[in-house]
């Protein structure tokens, strides 16, 4: 059966591989929250059609010591830190060319920064990722534990950001809402909570998501940075100079007094990006809309959706779920 045009190609179940076939019968399954299917695989749900992403990732990606990935769970500010990341990294390549030519000004930051799963393993005119000169810089929303086994094995450096599961919630429900069907109307409030406290959303349970980079922080600090999004937003020049150094190109003095920092953290903003021509028109080509990206982007927002009653069984749930860890929200 044919899916709608306006589901991302990594939601849809058609053009499954056999290998995905043959697997999927062995994986426990729900209801997905845009119509379709996950599946519980290695600990974790996925989609049908993003099964097929992760197995080719986990099969053919080979890390080098000198690669970059951030890492997040989704709808925990993945779009502000791709764009944040690659103007950081990117800095002395366009210090010099006028500022209306920077590419975070004509695309959007998720395809400059791609995902491994749902674009370079998963989409056939994908750039091949060997060809790409050093450093290069992914994205996932992959477990610390699927991780191609080269990531963990290499030297390479991962960029966590996590977000208050309450906000992230609220984000994954109004983003899901805008990738289903029009006849399908809204998700239930009530029953998308209860499948995301029971760990039934896009690489969830989001608990174990972020509990494993977490530790993985602690255990491997030179290799794994562990940021939160209320962090950064309520001081982003710190955390800023903190990525910076930790990927090894920390500001000179000189670019400090120049204000290069407040110049990142400036074209980077939700104001500036999500007013720009290219972030309101057009499509990713996986098939969302490059304006879905960019809803409030702020903290708290769960205020304006939840009930006391909601809000308490996350926040419930979290304390169960993060004890005696160190990591509170």
């Amino acid at each position: 059966m044919a899916q709608s045009p306006s589901i991302p190609k990594y939601l849809q179940e058609d053009d499954i591989p056999q290998e995905c076939r043959d697997l999927i019968p062995s994986l426990p399954r729900e209801k997905g929250w845009v119509g379709t299917s996950l599946h519980l695989y290695q600990g974790f749900w996925i989609t049908t059609s993003h099964l097929k992403g992760v197995l080719a990732c986990q099969s053919h990606f080979r890390a080098r010591d000198t690669d970059i990935l951030l890492v997040t769970t989704p709808k925990s500010g993945t779009t502000w830190l791709k764009a944040i990341l690659f103007a950081l990294l990117n800095r002395a390549k366009f210090s010099d060319s006028p500022k209306q030519q920077h590419p975070l000004l004509c695309q959007n930051p998720h395809d400059l920064l791609p995902f491994l799963e749902f674009k370079l393993y998963f989409q056939q005119d994908a750039p091949d990722v060997t060809s790409l000169p050093p450093p290069r810089l992914f994205a996932t929303h992959l477990p610390y534990q699927s991780l191609p086994l080269s990531v963990r094995d290499s030297k390479c450096k991962l960029v966590y950001l996590c977000r208050n599961p309450k906000d992230t919630f609220v984000s994954l429900w109004h983003f899901t809402n805008k990738l289903r069907p029009e006849d399908k109307g809204d998700n239930c409030l009530q029953e998308s909570l209860d499948k995301f406290c029971r760990g039934v959303s896009l690489c969830g349970p989001y608990w174990d998501h972020v509990l494993g980079y977490y530790r993985a922080s602690l255990e491997m600090p030179e290799k794994a940075l562990f940021l939160k999004f209320e962090d950064m937003k309520e001081n982003p020049h710190p955390h800023l100079r903190r990525l910076a150094e930790f990927l090894e190109c920390p500001f000179s003095e000189e670019e400090m007094r120049h204000g290069a920092a407040e110049e990142i953290l400036r074209l980077c903003s939700f104001d500036n990006l999500s007013t720009l021509e290219v972030n309101k028109r057009g499509k990713l080509a996986s098939g969302e809309e490059n304006r879905s990206f960019f809803r409030r982007g702020e903290v708290g927002d769960w205020v304006n959706l939840l009930s006391v009653e909601m809000a308490d069984r996350i926040d419930q749930l979290t304390e169960e779920k993060l004890h005696d860890s160190g990591l509170t929200f």
